[in-house]
């Protein structure tokens, strides 16, 4: 079977962070297509993220006292895993940092936070009701690969396989170009049909806040007010 975000051992959720609900939702939604819309079937009336009627995410607000104070806006990515607690114990042999132990998220999974040798944030995901992304084919903003920029990506490289026990093949790890910034994370790349048009969109100063090719794919990356970042290609690479 071909590997794919949402599958075993790949990248398979996000959960944006953001003390601007509102701004945020209005920045994706104008920018990539996202819907942002509070999920009624869920008790916490927590809001969703989709794309073409598929979810592909949720929204935190950092306003919520179970936030330290002065905690960044950020997405956190979520690793599909087959059994959380083992995986902590590779990572956290292989370097990772324990950040949150593991722990149960009602029925839907279990879940760790870490931080890597390389210093980006991760979370593993066992699922148990909820699993994740289940992607549509080719669809305008759906993610499509996770990208980690790094001084040394192939120990970064090395070191999630030596975590999962296989290889993220939904992954790219990338040398770290340019002043640094605020540090190694994960970022997610989405595809659509038309990237000039993200590039010449009215998104406000400073959102576009790089144009390059990778492997001769172009790629833009999209700056939200708060700091995060999108990666957005073309389809057809």
């Amino acid at each position: 079977m071909t590997a794919r975000l949402g599958s075993l051992n790949e990248f398979c959720w996000m959960d944006v962070k953001t003390r601007d609900l509102p701004g945020t939702a209005a920045f994706f939604s104008k920018a990539l297509g996202w819907h942002f819309a509070v999920d009624e079937d869920d008790w916490r009336q927590a809001t969703k993220i989709s794309v073409d009627g598929h979810r592909i995410g949720s929204v935190s607000d950092l306003a919520d006292p179970v936030y330290p104070p002065g905690t960044p806006a950020h997405i956190a990515y979520y690793l599909a895993v087959h059994d959380v607690d083992r995986r902590v114990e590779a990572a956290t042999a292989s370097g990772a940092r324990l950040v949150v132990a593991s722990f149960d998220a009602g029925d839907q999974g279990r879940m760790a936070t870490l931080i890597d040798p390389a210093g980006a944030a991760f979370s593993l995901w066992q699922p148990h009701r909820f699993t994740g992304w289940e992607l549509p084919a080719r669809a305008a903003g759906a993610p499509r690969r996770m990208v980690l920029a790094c001084e040394q990506p192939e120990r970064a490289r090395h070191f999630y396989r030596e975590t999962l026990g296989a290889r993220l093949e939904c992954a790219d790890f990338v040398t770290t170009h340019g002043p640094a910034g605020p540090g190694p994370q994960w970022e997610l790349a989405v595809g659509v049909d038309d990237l000039d048009s993200v590039l010449s969109g009215d998104h406000g100063p400073g959102s576009v806040v790089r144009a390059e090719e990778t492997e001769g794919c172009p790629v833009v990356r999209l700056r939200s007010p708060e700091g995060l970042t999108i990666q957005v290609r073309r389809h057809n690479r």
